[in-house]
């Protein structure tokens, strides 16, 4: 791929344990289970091929985890923006737990007490598309589930509630880029779980 139009690469993290039970994990700083490790290390030999300007991590240990099992440690650099949304009062709750509560609540519409809405995600989100289109190159990020929903949502242009349309699960490989030029963005890998066996 030619420098003006790079492959902006997202890798959500491994399993953890509040993964594997659907509680919402924020800022809570979970370590990845053995089978999200597992699954880390299997991300490897898909994302050795492609030569990467810029690695960028969420500081969040289930992220770095995967980006180090992956085989990216020395180069990869920390960034706050890359921290999974906060869910504040809803830390570690289920949606139905939080529906029970407050019927017809939606993540992307509503967001959460005491932590961010979609807009402050999408914030977040806009400066790390800003920071990858400027690395001149192919561009991996490590992060979490819904960050990096609003991510593609915003990297397509839409509004960021749109990430509710996109489903992302554990120790996956998706793919950004473009069709024929910088204003035609596309998705052109979603979910891509083949390095997983299952």
């Amino acid at each position: 791929m030619s420098a003006e139009l790079p492959i902006i690469f997202l890798v959500r993290h491994g399993e953890t344990a509040w993964s594997l039970t659907g509680q919402h994990t924020g800022l809570s700083d979970l370590p990845l289970t053995e089978r999200g490790e597992r699954a880390a290390r299997a991300l490897a030999p898909r994302l050795r091929e492609p030569r990467f300007t810029l690695v960028l991590t969420s500081p969040l240990q289930r992220a770095a985890r995967t980006c180090a099992l992956a085989g990216f440690a020395e180069e990869a650099r920390a960034d706050a923006d890359l921290c999974e949304w906060n869910y504040g009062a809803y830390e570690g709750r289920r949606t139905a737990e939080i529906r029970a509560q407050r019927p017809g609540w939606e993540l992307f519409r509503d967001g959460c007490p005491g932590g961010e809405s979609a807009a402050d995600v999408a914030l977040r989100a806009d400066r790390v598309i800003a920071r990858a289109r400027a690395a001149g190159g192919n561009v991996l990020l490590f992060s979490s589930g819904h960050l990096l929903r609003v991510l593609t949502a915003r990297w397509l242009g839409l509004p960021a509630d749109a990430g509710r349309l996109l489903l992302l699960g554990t120790a996956s490989l998706s793919a950004l880029g473009y069709e024929h030029n910088a204003h035609e963005p596309v998705v052109r890998l979603w979910n891509d779980t083949r390095h997983l066996g299952e």
